[in-house]
């Protein structure tokens, strides 16, 4: 009796010395960093394309950033050359700047790239029947608050919200402003006749509104509620109401016209809110988050987060609904909600309804090559 109990004892003890050691752990994965600078015979299809295509919308990018140390030199240099000679504008690229390799946080360098447009919408300034939907402005209590001075380390990220009594709540979400007591009454800039039509001009972040007088009226993204973006197209796919290689703006547009009952309730699931700004005559194109018109098919939504702002991008990517490649230098010229990620990237193709059966069905894989200047640093080291 006396030998087990000692034998337990004893296997207690090693046992709780064994517990008390701590646990290996897993030595921290080495960090990736997003962007590799590599040579030019490592981008696909460098060759292939015109870059004097992209070389007008790189100019555009020149107004905000030649006031930029980085960008001032190889801005005013492009302010001297020729647009249309393909040889300067390519020597120019490769003489002035070094390709960048982007990758994930795992290191892979593949990622998806959908595409955007500009809708035409029909629509009228005062609400009727025909046209009940209402296309907000910016409201006046909606407050943007800076991280960045209180927390610099958090100087990349805005708060949005509302004040209610002595306290900043969230502001009101998609359900909210929508519901039957808008809380935002007042600042309709337009109403219009499908609110699924709406809701994707909401995705777009802009649009043209066609007015019975003949006028077309160019809205841009003035701002946004605060929420995060959630996909419509995944919540049909959980409910299993159409299938991944079903999914596209169209289809999900032919859905809702057959559920017109279950439209409230699908739209309501993106709590996400855009809210707009006329555009005097954009007869250039909507302007993006850097503040210069897009070019159809040369411009990028990207996220700044790793690509700066302006600077030119070489996409190797798949045709809509297709293995046909498509490579081209493109300008990061915008960004978007649902924009979020390294290799993440958002085509824009242009206006009206051929652009829009392009950017509705694009959904591919794709890599990206972001040029960065060679400033004199930079060529010292």
């Amino acid at each position: 009796m006396r030998k087990s109990f000692r034998f337990l004892l004893l296997f207690l003890i090693v046992f709780a010395g064994c517990a008390r050691q701590p646990a290996p752990v897993a030595p921290p994965p080495e960090r990736v960093e997003p962007l590799e600078a590599v040579s030019w015979a490592d981008i696909e299809g460098w060759t292939q394309d015109d870059p004097a295509e992209a070389f007008q919308a790189f100019l555009r990018s020149c107004r905000p950033l030649r006031f930029r140390p980085q960008w001032q030199q190889v801005c005013a240099e492009a302010a001297t050359l020729e647009p249309g000679d393909v040889d300067a504008v390519r020597d120019f690229f490769e003489s002035r700047f070094t390709p960048h390799r982007v990758r994930n946080p795992d290191g892979s360098d593949t990622g998806t790239i959908t595409g955007y447009y500009v809708p035409d919408l029909d629509g009228s300034r005062k609400r009727s029947k025909r046209y009940a939907y209402p296309l907000y402005a910016l409201p006046d209590d909606l407050l943007v608050i800076d991280l960045a001075d209180l927390y610099p380390e958090l100087g990349k990220y805005r708060l949005r919200g509302r004040v209610e009594g002595r306290r900043v709540v969230p502001y009101w979400s998609r359900n909210e402003i929508d519901g039957g007591d808008p809380p935002i009454k007042g600042k309709e800039l337009f109403w219009v006749e499908d609110p699924v039509e709406l809701f994707f001009l909401h995705i777009q972040g802009s649009g043209r509104i066609n007015l019975a007088d003949g006028q077309q009226i160019m809205v841009s993204y003035a701002d946004q509620n605060g929420h995060p973006y959630r996909s419509i197209g995944k919540y049909l796919l959980d409910r299993g109401e159409m299938t991944r290689d079903q999914m596209s703006m169209q289809n999900i547009q032919a859905w809702a016209r057959k559920n017109p009952d279950k439209v409230d309730r699908l739209l309501g699931e993106n709590p996400s809110y855009i809210f707009f700004r006329e555009v005097p005559d954009a007869v250039d194109g909507p302007p993006g988050a850097l503040g210069v018109p897009l070019t159809s098919q040369r411009s990028l939504a990207v996220d700044p987060r790793t690509i700066p702002l302006g600077a030119p991008v070489f996409l190797s990517t798949t045709w809509p609904n297709s293995t046909d490649p498509l490579r081209r230098l493109m300008i990061a010229q915008d960004t978007g909600g649902a924009i979020k990620g390294a290799v993440r990237g958002d085509f824009f193709w242009g206006a009206g309804d051929g652009a829009g059966e392009l950017a509705g069905r694009m959904k591919q894989q794709g890599r990206m090559w972001v040029l960065l200047p060679i400033t004199e640093k930079t060529a010292a080291n």
